[in-house]
C-alpha cells in the first residue's frame, strides 16, 4: 500500500478521494512537477521549484511552493524509496473545487495539491547502448507549452503513435520545425555541434535540457539553441532526448531511417558520461538545492 499526500495529509493512496467538481477533472486547471531524486538526493530542486511557481502565477493560482521539498522528502521516506537509486515525485496543483463553470471560481477555492513517490528503473545499458526509436507526428498542443499544466491530450496521442510505431520516443513537428518529444527535449548534432531549440513558448524549458547544455559548455561542446528542421534530420550526425527520466536518451532511428551510421554517437556518450558525473557529485556532496 503506497502512501500519497493529498490536501496536507499523508494518506494510504486507496484513501484518496477527490471530487468530481475539481477544477483539473473538469477543465485540466492545474500545473504538475516531476522531480527525481538519486539515492534520495533531488536532482536541481530548485529549478523545477522556479518552474512551478511560473506556471502557478500565470494560471492565477495562490499555492506557497516553499512546503514542497519536506513534503516530498516525507513521501519517499513513508514509501521506503529514500535509498532507492532513481525515484521520482510526482506533483499536481489544480484550481480546486467549484461548481463547473469556465471562469474561475468567483470566491477564492484552496487549490487540490496531491503528490506521490515511486522507484523509476533506467534502461539496461545492454538497452541503452542499441540505441532507441522515435517517429515524427503533427504538434497538436497548445500555444503555451512552456507551462507545464497537466492538459497533456496531445502529448498522450503523440507518445501512443510512437508506441504503435513500435518506437520508443515522438518527435514533435510544427510548421516544418523538430520542436521536442512528447514528455522530453529534443536535441540534434550537427557537425560536432549540439542543438536544440530555443526556449520559447513551444517548448518545455527542461531541467535535464538547462542542465546538459550547460555539461556541454563545460566540456567544451559547441552548443547552438535554434529550430531544428525536419529536412536536416536524415542529416544529423547523431539525435538524442532529455528529461527527468529519459537523461540523455539516444536515437538511431527516426521513422525507419538510420540516424548516423545507426549508432549511438559520441557526442551523446560524452554528454551521457558528464551526465552521469553530474549526478555522482550531487549524490556525493549531498545537494539538496533547495
Amino acid at each position: 500500500m503506497s502512501t500519497v499526500y493529498l490536501n496536507g495529509e499523508f494518506i494510504p493512496k486507496e484513501e484518496a478521494k477527490i471530487s468530481v467538481d475539481d477544477r483539473g477533472f473538469l477543465f485540466s486547471d492545474g500545473v504538475y512537477e516531476v522531480t527525481s531524486f538519486y539515492e534520495g538526493v533531488p536532482f536541481y530542486m530548485d529549478r523545477h521549484l522556479a518552474r512551478l511557481r511560473r506556471g502557478l502565477s500565470w494560471l492565477r493560482i495562490d499555492y506557497d511552493v516553499d512546503q514542497i521539498p519536506e513534503m516530498h522528502r516525507r513521501l519517499l521516506e513513508l514509501n521506503e524509496v529514500e535509498k532507492a537509486d532513481t525515484s521520482i515525485v510526482y506533483l499536481q496543483i489544480t484550481r480546486g473545487v467549484a461548481p463547473r463553470s469556465h471562469p474561475f471560481p468567483k470566491d477564492p477555492v484552496p487549490p487540490t495539491v496531491y503528490a506521490f513517490a515511486k522507484v523509476w528503473q533506467r534502461p539496461s545499458q545492454e538497452e541503452w547502448e542499441r540505441g532507441f526509436a522515435a517517429v515524427t507526428v503533427p504538434d497538436r498542443r497548445w500555444s503555451r507549452v512552456d507551462v507545464k499544466t497537466i492538459a497533456l491530450l496531445p502529448n498522450v496521442l503523440a507518445y501512443q503513435a510512437a508506441v504503435d510505431a513500435g518506437a520508443a520516443d515522438a518527435i514533435q513537428v510544427r510548421n516544418g520545425i523538430a520542436l521536442e518529444g512528447a514528455h522530453n527535449n529534443f536535441f540534434g548534432v550537427f557537425d560536432g555541434t549540439v542543438v536544440t531549440h530555443p526556449v520559447t513558448n513551444v517548448i518545455l524549458p527542461g531541467i535535464t535540457r538547462s542542465v546538459v547544455l550547460e555539461l556541454a559548455r563545460k566540456n567544451g561542446i559547441p552548443v547552438e539553441e535554434r529550430p531544428i528542421l525536419v529536412e536536416e534530420l536524415p542529416h544529423a550526425e547523431e539525435l538524442f532526448f532529455t528529461g527527468t527520466t529519459n537523461e540523455v536518451h539516444p536515437t538511431v532511428k527516426v521513422d525507419g531511417r538510420p540516424v548516423g551510421d545507426g549508432k549511438v554517437g559520441p557526442v551523446t556518450r560524452a554528454l551521457a558520461a558528464a551526465f552521469a558525473k553530474e549526478v555522482r557529485r550531487l549524490k556525493e556532496a549531498g545537494a539538496a538545492h533547495v
